[in-house]
């Protein structure tokens, strides 16, 4: 691919960027839930449909996958991005806030969506031009396990595909920065339930009751243990418990009780130790103190696990960009990304474009009701992820 040609795209990127901000800010007042983005998806589909690119919609349930087909003969290359929103209540003040009450793209999905329609705008308009075929998955319910990828790659999304790429806007990190990392780089996500069943009575006759509040307490207590005195420190893996029930009037010994946690790991075979661990904990916990439990281990997504050589390339590529002043390995994020079903299926990386709001030190973090990004930052995203498209041979 000639330098002119890449010139010419990302010049017609910037002549979009307008609109692209205006898609950003209409999905940010118009959000829908996980396996709720009806309205979305069609939006994404007919954005596609009135440019005259072959499009399908529902696949895999809400998902959108759109063929943009060069040419000349080269390598399938697939770019995604995700559209599904938060349960949360928007407390921004700005014209493009959520229209929706307890509803908000709180995770920059948004822009990701926008981002990949107007690249895909550009590559059309191009396609004369270009060696191979591109496929554009946009990904409903990410946000929520089990999510929309596992569905997707199922109904045939990654068919035929050599090669994937994907980004996540990241309001923590400056625009201009893309960050990396071969290998792991997000851990896989778990959820667990523990219900501890007691013996209710009332509040000034403990020694009557098994008291499943205080069994619950002992377990928010014990489990640390597991990651403090069972894990290696080498390895990394977190263990939080998250919601704690046990709802009662003040005077009354609860009879039961429900905690509900999350699990990050990056290795396999330390996932599934946890997974025991915890139950052995919760066996030996109700043990002592006479009481029942039922426990549930949920697995969500696998960890998104990077390939080398793909992301050696993207490095590469983000080098020579003039619109990134910094590429950087990240760090190990313990977030978990249903990404990771795609590189379990393909070759390909997925990296953290800089995002963070002009003029802030630090930004609100992802899942804050505050949370904003800069637009500059969808100009950087499309433009590498077009970059990494267009060079793949």
């Amino acid at each position: 691919m000639g330098i002119n040609l890449l010139t010419t795209l990302f010049t017609k990127l910037e002549d979009y960027y307008p609109e692209m901000v205006e898609i950003r800010r209409y999905l940010h007042q118009h959000p829908e839930l996980s396996f709720q983005e009806v309205n979305t998806a069609n939006f994404i589909a007919s954005y596609y449909e009135k440019l005259g690119v072959e499009v399908q919609r529902g696949v895999g349930g809400n998902g959108v996958v759109a063929k943009i087909q060069g040419n000349y003969p080269g390598k399938t290359i697939a770019l995604r991005a995700d559209f599904d929103a938060l349960p949360i209540q928007d407390e921004k003040d700005v014209p493009y806030k959520s229209t929706v009450p307890g509803v908000m793209h709180a995770c920059g999905h948004d822009g990701h969506t926008a981002s990949l329609l107007v690249l895909a705008k550009v590559l059309h308009e191009l396609k004369d031009e270009l060696h191979g075929t591109y496929i554009m998955i946009h990904q409903h319910a990410e946000e929520y396990a089990p999510g929309g990828a596992a569905s997707m790659i199922e109904a045939g999304c990654l068919e035929g595909v050599d090669v994937i790429f994907g980004t996540h806007l990241w309001a923590s990190e400056p625009t201009g920065k893309i960050q990396y990392r071969t290998g792991p780089i997000m851990a896989a996500a778990d959820r667990f339930v523990i219900t501890v069943q007691g013996k209710g009575g009332h509040g000034a006759q403990p020694h009557k009751t098994k008291d499943s509040i205080v069994v619950g307490a002992q377990l928010v207590s014990n489990l640390q243990q597991i990651v403090s005195r069972r894990v290696s420190p080498v390895e990394s893996a977190v263990v939080t418990v998250g919601s704690f029930v046990a709802d009662n009037a003040f005077n009354v010994i609860a009879d039961k009780a429900k905690l509900i946690g999350t699990v990050r790991t990056f290795n396999e075979d330390l996932r599934d130790f946890i997974a025991d661990e915890i139950e052995r904990i919760v066996k030996g916990t109700c043990i002592a103190s006479d009481c029942s439990y039922s426990y549930e281990y949920i697995k969500g997504y696998p960890a998104v696990v990077n390939h080398k050589e793909e992301t050696e390339y993207l490095v590469q590529l983000a080098n020579d960009m003039e619109d990134i002043k910094v590429v950087e390995e990240a760090e190990l994020q313990m977030g978990g990304e249903d990404f990771a079903y795609y590189l379990q299926h393909v070759k390909g990386t997925f990296f953290f474009t800089g995002a963070k709001p002009v003029g802030v030190e630090i930004a609100y973090p992802h899942h804050h009701p505050k949370f904003d990004i800069d637009e500059q930052a969808l100009l950087v995203a499309a433009k590498t992820l077009l970059s990494a498209a267009i060079n793949y041979k």
